[in-house]
C-alpha cells in the first residue's frame, strides 16, 4: 500500500513541476509587484492556475496519508528505545587509564618539560 501511495506521490510531484514550468511568468518574483497572488482577492483565472492548486492540494493530502501510514507501523517505539535494547547485548569495554595510553619507556625524561631551577 505504501509503495502505491509513494508512486502516486512521485507522479503528482512530477506533474506539479511540469504545470508550474508551463505557466507564464508575470515578472514578479514571489508575487512582488505582480498585483495579485494568494494574498489578494483575485483568484486563479487560468486553467493552469486552477490545475496547479488542485495538484498542490492532492500532493499535500498524499504526503499526509503517507506520513500516517508510515507512523502506523512504528508501534510507539522510539529510536532511543531501540538503541537501548541493542546496547544491552554487549557491555562496553572499559576505558584505559592515562598511564596505559603512554608508550612504555624506561626513561621518562624526554617526555617531561625541562625544569627551571
Amino acid at each position: 500500500m505504501e509503495n502505491v501511495i509513494l508512486i502516486i506521490l512521485l507522479i503528482l510531484a512530477l506533474a506539479l513541476i511540469g504545470i508550474v514550468l508551463m505557466q507564464r511568468s508575470e515578472g514578479g518574483g514571489l508575487g512582488i509587484g505582480g498585483g495579485g497572488g494568494v494574498v489578494s482577492g483575485r483568484s486563479a483565472a487560468t486553467a493552469l492556475g486552477k490545475l496547479t492548486w488542485i495538484l498542490g492540494a492532492a500532493f499535500m493530502v498524499m504526503c499526509l496519508l503517507m506520513t500516517i501510514l508510515a507512523t502506523r507501523d512504528t508501534a510507539g517505539t522510539s529510536v532511543i528505545d531501540r538503541l537501548g535494547a541493542q546496547g544491552t547485548e554487549e557491555a562496553p569495554a572499559a576505558v584505559p587509564a592515562a598511564d596505559e595510553l603512554l608508550p612504555p619507556s624506561g626513561d621518562d625524561e624526554g617526555l617531561l618539560p625541562p625544569r627551571a631551577d
